[in-house]
């Protein structure tokens, strides 16, 4: 059997070996990127991304220590680095720093990005309709509370186009500098926070010995934990990373199933065909009986899945007339769903086609 120093040796002759690789890789990245700026083409491609990962998770075996998750972390932070080498971007969030949306944005833009926490989702969108920003990240639901309205109403009036989603799972952790609880007298979190963990506040602060405080967010909670004595957080681990406050439990949320789904904009963007993808639309149809169901049944005949439909006031003087945010499988370029879309042009907004992740 090889002893430790010996196997420590054979890890740094692969690291090398994948720096070496790597520094190729940057280099092919360097010629397309140089490309692209000739052409004029958009650096980032989801669909291009996925089937990057799903060609290389084929090539796992039953065996192999690794698997498709651990295969697109590694890569998405590869992907990251090879944009920001042909182009930086620069990207615009809902902040704080520290927030889910924060974390959302640096799974799929890599640590090496220029990152703009911003205060509202409407600034969001605001710094992408004006180009300040390439992207934007906004959450648009979570699968516990369900559809985040103010990111609806936005998407619906202004003029951006919706680039790729993300999938997180949203895990809280219990930060603090004391190991041990009994010194602990209060608990910040984002009242969303309180809510979502109340077993392991129940299991683990049984004779309610510590003030539960509810701040405008998780990372400001992981703030003043660090910064005030006998406090705790319960946070995002982003956030207790950001202000280096010791993470004493993690996954301490009730619900194992909690996630929330967030979006990547941009002013003007399109996506190729990857063969599973979604089509988002913004419709508002003629006040007059029947329009929406003749609508809708347009889909039912052409076979095409209808995975969310929501319903938002119009917001016009003196009526109370609707809009409809549609969420459709498929791509807006294939044939029976481009047929239906250019029917109803005059009532309907394409807010784009992207690779389908739910």
């Amino acid at each position: 059997m090889k002893t430790l120093e010996a196997l420590r040796q054979t890890i740094d002759q692969i690291d090398d070996q994948l720096v070496e690789l790597l520094n190729q890789r940057m280099e092919v990245v360097r010629q397309v990127g140089e490309l692209k700026r000739t052409n004029n083409a958009i650096i980032y491609r989801p669909e291009r991304e996925k089937d990057i990962i799903d060609r290389l998770s084929g090539k796992l075996t039953a065996n192999a220590p690794l698997n498709r998750a651990a295969i697109e972390a590694v890569f998405l932070e590869i992907f990251a680095a090879s944009r920001n080498l042909e182009l930086p971007e620069k990207v615009a969030y809902l902040g704080p720093e520290g927030s889910y949306t924060h974390q959302a944005a640096e799974s799929r833009f890599g640590v090496m990005s220029q990152y703009l926490p911003l205060p509202s989702i409407k600034s969001v969108f605001e710094n992408v309709v004006t180009e300040r920003v390439r992207f934007g990240v906004i959450p648009i639901e979570n699968n516990q509370a369900g559809v985040v309205a103010e990111s609806l109403d936005a998407l619906m009036e202004h003029d951006v186009k919706i680039v790729a989603e993300i999938l997180l799972p949203i895990h809280h952790t219990f930060a603090s500098r004391y190991d041990n609880l009994k010194d602990i007298r209060y608990i910040f979190s984002k009242d969303q926070g309180f809510l979502q963990c109340q077993k392991f506040l129940e299991e683990y602060f049984p004779q309610a010995n510590a003030e539960l405080v509810p701040v405008e967010s998780t990372s400001k909670a992981a703030q003043l934990a660090m910064e005030r004595d006998n406090s705790a957080a319960i946070c995002a681990a982003i956030g207790a990373k950001l202000y280096q406050l010791p993470i004493l439990f993690y996954n301490i949320e009730d619900s194992p199933n909690n996630r929330t789904r967030f979006l990547i904009l941009s002013k003007d963007f399109n996506n190729q065909p990857s063969g599973q993808d979604k089509t988002t639309i913004v419709a508002q149809l003629p006040d007059q009986p029947g329009s929406l169901a003749s609508f809708l049944s347009e889909f039912d005949k052409a076979r095409i899945n209808l995975s969310k439909i929501e319903s938002r006031p119009a917001r016009e003087q003196h009526k109370f007339n609707s809009r409809f945010y549609i969420e459709i499988d498929g791509h807006a370029e294939q044939d029976n769903l481009k047929d239906i879309l250019t029917r109803y042009a005059a009532n309907i907004r394409c807010l784009g086609s992207y690779v389908k992740l739910c």
